[in-house]
């Protein structure tokens, strides 16, 4: 089962969008060019092209040498330089040029001019096992702040199915995601990383064998992984998100709807700005419930309005005990002041409300929806059976069980702290943990090519 956030479509993040390739030098193409340039110049002097203009400058015994010559006597004109020339191809392309002999003698053969030593930019790798799915990020740094993505994995392995009523996490769920992260291991260890983070989150965090399940990841898959709490869970997703959060922005409410935990921070940005985001946070909680344990608890696949309901209500509950819920109080009225989601929920409602064919990061990363649009995704969400929603293409069978308790949390959020917009970001921990990563590293401070 795979996960349609793959990361791979973008070219750079704090930025959207990746394409997942190694760095070109900025030296390559220059000995191509080089002999492309001679090979042109070889085509000239062995096809016949600019003949006539040749035997025009000739001297009438050097034309009688290449009649001599047609008759199949073998004599050769010596060159401007008085060498002999080698007998060599009728034509040579650019790319034969540069296994191609040298086309006169003495002198050396044909070289790629020197190149300058180049200093290969760091890697760094981001994991997060979460309690619906298993993803990796491996980038190298781009401009101050961003970086690129040069390799990606997602994969829902839903690591949290059954925690809700066991408190264990299950067999077969472990076997899975296992499975996904012997993959993300051979990623890891087919390259040079300079840093890596591997995390772990709610599942772990809460299963009775948590542990117990981390050490049989280090022994199976050869990665060791750290289960962080939810105070730096908000922080990180927060840090992912930076560069969508515009510069005359007042205040934000991040929000990120996990599987198994959803983690809310309140942004404060009337004053001074830092560049990292997280400094910013004026209070921050995490709910004890996620999209997997709510359906798990209210029902996914059958969702009546009188449960979906029961769903939001369960959630607003929880957010009434927040004491710091209060703490935007004084932006929230301003045009200035919006949500910024982070999750599939939100995603997924983007994808529906573009009524795209097939999922695209490039569209939904940083998309704006107003209040309305997401009143209407959700009604239409709410509307659709189990197969209906299966059937779209943004949504699929992996998170059709999913998708309307998510919704739930959604509107949880939205009856605390309404507002008209609200920004969608196709990315979140594992972009706060290499822009962390990058930044401590020092890497931005060299035009992104490290110490």
């Amino acid at each position: 089962m795979e996960d349609h956030d793959t990361g791979a479509g973008a070219s750079a993040v704090g930025v959207s969008g990746a394409s997942p390739a190694e760095p070109v030098s900025p030296h390559a193409g220059r000995f191509s060019r080089h002999a492309g340039a001679h090979a042109r110049h070889a085509d000239q002097r062995h096809t016949g092209q600019g003949k006539a203009d040749h035997q025009a400058e000739q001297p009438k015994g050097k034309t009688r040498k290449r009649r001599k010559r047609r008759r199949g006597r073998k004599v050769f004109a010596r060159d401007e330089n008085g060498a002999v020339p080698r007998a060599a191809p009728a034509a040579i392309s650019a790319s034969q040029a540069k296994t191609a002999p040298p086309l006169s003698e003495p002198g050396p053969p044909l070289q790629a001019p020197p190149r300058p030593p180049h200093q290969e930019l760091p890697v760094f790798a981001a994991l997060d096992l979460g309690t619906n799915n298993c993803r990796l990020l491996v980038a190298v740094p781009g401009r101050h702040g961003q970086f690129r993505v040069i390799d990606a994995f997602s994969r829902i392995v839903r690591l949290g199915e059954g925690l809700t009523a066991s408190g264990r996490l299950g067999q077969a769920a472990m076997d899975r995601a296992v499975e996904a992260l012997k993959i993300c291991g051979e990623k890891l260890r087919n390259r040079k990383i300079r840093k890596a983070r591997l995390i772990a989150t709610e599942a772990c965090r809460s299963a009775a064998n948590g542990v117990e399940f981390l050490e049989r990841v280090e022994r199976e898959a050869g990665l060791k992984l750290e289960i962080i709490d939810r105070q730096t869970e908000a922080r990180l997703a927060v840090s992912g998100c930076g560069s969508l959060v515009e510069r005359d922005t007042q205040g934000v409410v991040l929000f990120d709807i996990g599987g198994g935990s959803s983690e809310i921070a309140l942004i404060d940005l009337t004053g001074r700005r830092s560049p990292r985001l997280a400094n910013h946070i004026v209070s921050w909680t995490s709910l004890p419930v996620g999209v997997v344990s709510l359906a798990e608890r209210f029902g996914g696949r059958t969702v009546t309005r009188e449960t979906f309901a029961a769903m939001v209500d369960d959630v607003a509950t929880r957010l009434k005990v927040f004491d710091g819920r209060d703490r935007l109080a004084h932006v929230l009225a301003s045009p200035n002041f919006h949500l910024l989601g982070t999750s599939g929920t939100v995603t997924t409602l983007a994808g529906v409300h573009l009524d795209l064919e097939r999922y695209d990061r490039r569209r939904v990363d940083g998309l704006w929806m107003d209040r309305d649009s997401v009143d209407r995704m959700i009604e239409r969400l709410i509307g659709w059976d189990f197969q209906q929603r299966c059937a779209n293409p943004c949504i699929g069978a992996d998170r059709a069980d999913l998708v309307l308790a998510g919704c739930a949390i959604l509107e949880a959020i939205r009856g605390v702290w309404p507002s008209e917009r609200l920004r969608v970001a196709d990315r979140g921990l594992r972009e706060g943990i290499l822009s962390e990563l990058m930044a401590d590293d020092g890497v931005w401070r060299n035009d992104g090519r490290g110490r």
